[in-house]
């Protein structure tokens, strides 16, 4: 099944990794994990249903303690210097460095993504909340993603990157804003690859945005789709942009090769995308995998639950301070999918360990 925008759709029809499918007919929910790998599922049966109400019953998550880090502090904060010489040296500008958090499922058979959907929905909505569950194919995810990768609606494509995080406005930093305008850049120049000419546009740069515990910098880059790739958007679409450039750097071929000598973990559905595509209205919508979890069956040891937390390392980074945006991102979902979280007051959300 899979749920996103306020439709469910069951009734599994198809799944391929072909991205042509998407020009075809029907409704497909979609998962691209950041190392390249897609899974494009067409469900007969779509029709509109509100998220469930959480039910504690259906979603027993990992013990608050159990949660482990693929970069432990020393070796994230190591990897944000490594990085900034890496810029010293003209390398590159921004690269993101990201690190992955499990945590063993106390009952496997049971553990339901679209349970955990539930559950954030009511303690951190995203704008691109939903789920995809496919446990025959090895892909069980539920994301509160706030940020858009792609929305297409006919030739019109449209992509929303965040970066500059912050708890309050007032605590955003210049980094911030230069670290949005390069990716801007970044995505313009992706965009541009396969948009019209002169058609590329920023409608709005660096809008500071509320999000729970914390506000981001968005910006909207928007372009019409050139008639040469008119009738293979989507694979033209994944070709030139991904995988996100938010969660990649600039440029994002030199940031992708630091990214892999730094990172321990593959990323997975974190920092691919996610989302629904309805090919008969030539629409769709896919979400930066980020605030995202999965459940991983083929782990070593037993099914653990997954979680992405990263920040974009410029210059101007302060290495123990992006290790605590890190923090900052997954603190409370983690305590949410842990049973923690009090969204009415109460004890404050714990530090990853």
């Amino acid at each position: 099944m899979a749920r996103f925008g306020g439709l469910l759709a069951t009734d599994l029809r198809d799944v391929t990794s072909d991205p042509a499918a998407l020009e075809s007919t029907g409704w497909w929910a979609v998962v691209a994990d950041f190392e390249g790998g897609l899974r494009c599922a067409r469900f007969a049966d779509v029709r509109p249903a509100p998220a469930p109400a959480p039910d504690p019953g259906r979603w027993r998550g990992p013990a608050p303690e159990a949660w482990t880090s693929s970069l432990d502090r020393d070796a994230y904060v190591a990897g944000v210097r490594r990085i900034r010489e890496h810029i010293a040296a003209g390398e590159v500008y921004q690269a993101n460095l990201c690190r992955v958090l499990s945590a063993p499922l106390p009952d496997p058979a049971a553990a339901d993504v679209d349970a955990l959907t539930a559950l954030l929905a009511r303690g951190n909505p995203g704008a691109y909340a939903g789920t995809v569950r496919l446990p025959a194919h090895g892909v069980e995810v539920a994301t509160a993603s706030p940020e858009l990768y792609l929305r297409r609606t006919g030739t019109t494509v449209e992509s929303g990157p965040i970066k500059g995080t912050a708890r309050t406005a007032d605590e955003l930093l210049e980094k911030d804003f230069a670290e949005n305008v390069m990716i801007v850049d970044l995505v313009r120049n992706d965009l541009g690859r396969v948009c019209a000419t002169g058609s590329v546009t920023v409608p709005a740069l660096c809008a500071v945005e509320p999000y729970p515990g914390m506000v981001h910098l968005v910006s909207t880059v928007r372009g019409e789709m050139a008639e040469e790739h008119r009738g293979r958007e989507w694979a033209e679409l994944f070709a030139a942009t991904f995988p996100p450039g938010s969660v990649t750097g600039a440029p994002k071929a030199s940031a992708l090769q630091i990214i892999e000598s730094l990172e321990t973990a593959p990323r997975g559905p974190y920092c691919g995308g996610v989302g629904w595509v309805d090919a008969d209205r030539g629409t769709g919508e896919l979400a930066v995998g980020i605030r995202t979890f999965w459940i991983d069956r083929a782990a070593a040891g037993g099914p653990v639950l997954r979680f992405g937390a990263g920040a974009g390392i410029t210059w101007g980074s302060d290495p123990e301070g992006e290790w605590a945006e890190t923090e900052l991102k997954a603190a409370r979902l983690l305590a949410i999918a842990s049973g923690t979280h009090q969204p009415l007051g109460g004890r404050t959300e714990g530090r990853i360990r």
